[in-house]
């Protein structure tokens, strides 16, 4: 039941060349960077990513996107990540974008043995119709395109067909775990990361604190050790080691606003 490794490169090191990936997060909340890191650190490429995003200001997935170890992503938004784009339009990198509420079902899914499910998101888009391009030929044409989809009506409204998502690994980062796996997110930092860590057939788990079993409240659980299959601890600098992507703060009042 101790599920406890010695090291994320003990963690990571049956990662091998081509597989798939479900990784937390939400920007930069929540990424389990360490776990990334040391499967940047084994070399393997040609990965299949599924995640809301690949990354930002050269931190999470972005470190495996910049040394071209990615060769799938599935996900929903590029923001403002260059280096995502320019791949992406150049050819070099296969897409496939959608909706993110569709895809955060697509993981729960996969991880609950649902094969598929109808949505009406997309319904009458190129999500459903076909034609998005999942990979551009370099020259501003495109070389593959998303398939169409099947289409029923339930009680006169049309829905479309989406298959769950099951990947060879998932990578979550939590903000407390204990050894049999149970683990608890922060705030947004539990955005994706619950599903993420379903979806995956064998999951890995960093947690910034690591607790004995039983010190967690079961109410609190956010995600059962049943999914979860190796846990690595973060050191104190590993776990305060976080970047916010956009920082926003409120301009300073005026001095004697209010008064009258």
């Amino acid at each position: 039941m101790d599920k406890v490794v010695a090291s994320a490169a003990e963690a990571v090191a049956d990662v091998c060349d081509g597989a798939s990936l479900a990784v937390g997060g939400f920007g930069l909340s929540g990424v389990p960077e360490v776990l990334l890191g040391a499967v940047h650190e084994t070399g393997v490429g040609g990965l299949g990513v599924v995640s809301n995003n690949c990354g930002a200001m050269e931190r999470g997935l972005a470190v495996l996107l910049a040394a071209g170890r990615i060769a799938r992503v599935t996900g929903s938004y590029i923001g403002a990540n260059q280096e995502f784009a320019r791949r992406y339009l150049a050819g070099e990198l296969e897409v496939e974008l959608i909706p993110q509420g569709t895809l955060a079902e697509r993981l729960r899914a996969g991880g609950a043995g649902i094969p598929a499910f109808y949505t009406p998101a997309g319904v009458g888009t190129q999500v459903a119709d076909g034609g998005l391009p999942w990979r551009y030929d370099g020259a501003g044409g495109v070389a593959v395109a998303s398939p169409p989809k099947e289409v029923r009506e339930f009680d006169g409204r049309r829905y479309v067909l989406e298959r769950g998502i099951r990947t060879d690994f998932a990578l979550v980062r939590a903000a407390k775990g204990d050894r049999h796996g149970n683990l608890v997110f922060a705030k947004s930092a539990r955005n994706f990361n619950p599903l993420a860590a379903m979806a995956g057939r064998i999951t890995l788990a960093e947690v910034e604190q690591l607790v004995e079993p039983g010190e967690i409240d079961p109410d609190q659980v956010h995600l059962p050790g049943i999914f979860v299959q190796r846990v690595v601890a973060l050191t104190p600098e590993q776990a305060a080691d976080k970047q916010i992507e956009r920082r926003t703060v409120a301009a300073p009042e005026t001095e004697g606003r209010g008064r009258r």
